[in-house]
């Protein structure tokens, strides 16, 4: 039997059968090395990077032994950010589809609370959620965790760095202290695990190696100086032409300066930092993960707990003085089986942080010159090429009109006359649904949408209703 196969572990045939439609073929490192850990109920340690497959690692480990006839609180999954506990509870989900009616409930803030409280008078056999949010509700006694059996703290380095520590002491004190505790980390400096030790009891430890695969992501270094970055930037963009970029700012005030200057060239670009309000936040990562915005500049922790898929490129536009931080960045290309391009900037003055890298990597980086690259061109058909495949339609309505994903595409391939290949992502929220179309195709399709509407051009008709609607862009 192949020691990495999901069928080498004590699961059951339903499970075994979901994995297998899933495309869960072998385990990742990180699974291989600590599925059988979970199994047998030993609380953990694991470091590993974002895209190793942890979510599948704790979330098979909590549906082994989760009782779905019981209506309780059975685990908990604390988050960082609102993106990746709506990531977590959406694997969680397709992973639990083999187990009968499971009901997974995420709480995070940006939202309002009624409806979460609502969801909980309901019951809920897993939880997804953020520290912040989950306090609000303990303190409002809105929900029990009297029962839960597994815990698991989600990239545990973020939430501390984001000032996390007090909120998930007191979420760990109101949890049994019988119950198996998971803790996944990329990084688990020594503060980190003097902080957490209370929580974990005898805990056996997991470190899959936050390298990267130089046949899978190849990296390239530039000397450049400081005041020339900007313009460094456009020329990687415009020489390497990546679909889906993340460009990397130490301040947010460098992020904002970039992305305009970028948006003046003619990309397509977004600035991503902290105080933007969640539906600032929420919209920006909508037109990113679409397609509808190519360059997303962000800094380290406006970034943090995003997983964004088939990413072309990485842009560090400041090196950074974290090695692993640099590693964890990169590791944002390349996933699964795709190539990724890594692309550092550095000013002279910054060469003792790549050195640590170097260190860190066991192996020279490579260095290159921006000159070897071809010259922007600023024509219109240069600006055309930069811009985003891709173009979103914002419509003023969502969940709570009874809006559903289907009802999108049909209006669209039917009334619109597009192809189901020219409607990409369309994501439906409480009051908003945002509908990814193809560029060429987009403003044609909005014409026959809102045709004889008596509402006029900005409405669109959908199930034989009337929605607003607009277009937005980077």
């Amino acid at each position: 039997m192949n020691p990495n196969s999901f069928s080498s572990l004590p699961l059951s045939p339903a499970m075994l059968a979901n994995l297998d439609s899933l495309g869960y073929l072998d385990m990742t490192t990180i699974q291989a090395q600590s599925l059988p850990l979970v199994l047998a109920g030993r609380d953990l340690i694991a470091q590993a990077k974002t895209g190793s497959g942890k979510t599948a690692a704790f979330g098979i480990g909590i549906l082994h032994k989760l009782n779905p006839t019981w209506f309780a609180v059975q685990a908990l999954v604390l988050c960082p950010t609102r993106e990746l506990a709506d990531q977590v509870a959406n694997e969680l989900r397709r992973l639990a589809r083999s187990a009968g009616n499971i009901k997974i409930l995420t709480l995070t803030g940006g939202v309002a609370m009624r409806p979460q409280i609502a969801s909980l008078e309901h019951g809920a056999h897993i939880v997804v959620a953020t520290p912040g949010r989950l306090r609000d509700h303990l303190g409002r006694d809105t929900i029990k965790l009297g029962h839960v059996q597994t815990l698991v703290l989600d990239e545990a380095d973020r939430m501390t760095d984001m000032g996390f520590y007090d909120e998930i002491a007191g979420i760990v004190s109101a949890c049994p202290e019988r119950r198996q505790t998971l803790l996944f980390s990329a990084t688990y400096p020594d503060d980190i695990r003097r902080a957490t030790a209370s929580f974990l009891k005898d805990p056996a430890e997991v470190t899959v190696e936050a390298q990267h695969d130089n046949s899978q992501i190849e990296q390239r270094f530039y000397e450049v100086g400081f005041d020339n970055r900007n313009a460094a930037v456009a020329r990687l963009l415009s020489a390497f032409k990546p679909v889906s970029t993340l460009a990397f700012c130490n301040t947010k005030i460098h992020c904002r300066e970039l992305a305009a200057e970028l948006r003046e060239q003619g990309f397509s670009a977004l600035a991503l930092y902290g105080e933007l309000e969640q539906r600032e936040r929420d919209e920006i990562l909508v037109l990113f993960a679409n397609r509808s915005c190519s360059v997303l500049v962000a800094t380290d922790v406006a970034a943090r707990g995003l997983d964004i898929q088939s990413l072309d490129a990485v842009i560090n536009v400041d090196v950074s003085k974290d090695t692993e931080v640099h590693i964890h960045r990169i590791g944002r290309t390349g996933r699964g089986h795709e190539k990724g391009l890594a692309l550092s900037l550095c000013a002279p003055n910054e060469k003792k942080w790549v050195k640590l890298i170097e260190q860190y990597q066991n192996g020279p980086v490579e260095w290159h010159k921006l000159d070897e690259l071809p010259a922007t061109d600023a024509t219109a058909d240069q600006a055309t090429a930069q811009a985003a495949p891709m173009v979103t339609l914002c419509i003023m309505g969502g969940k709570k009109d009874k809006l559903r994903p289907g009802d999108l595409l049909g209006a669209l391939t039917g009334d619109a006359g597009l192809t189901k290949e020219q409607v990409g992502k369309i994501n439906v929220f409480e009051f908003m649904t945002y509908v990814a179309l193809e560029r060429k195709a987009a403003q044609g399709a909005y014409a026959r949408l809102s045709q004889g509407n008596p509402l006029g051009k900005d409405f669109g008709n959908i199930k034989g209703r009337s929605f607003k609607m607009r277009f937005i862009e980077a």
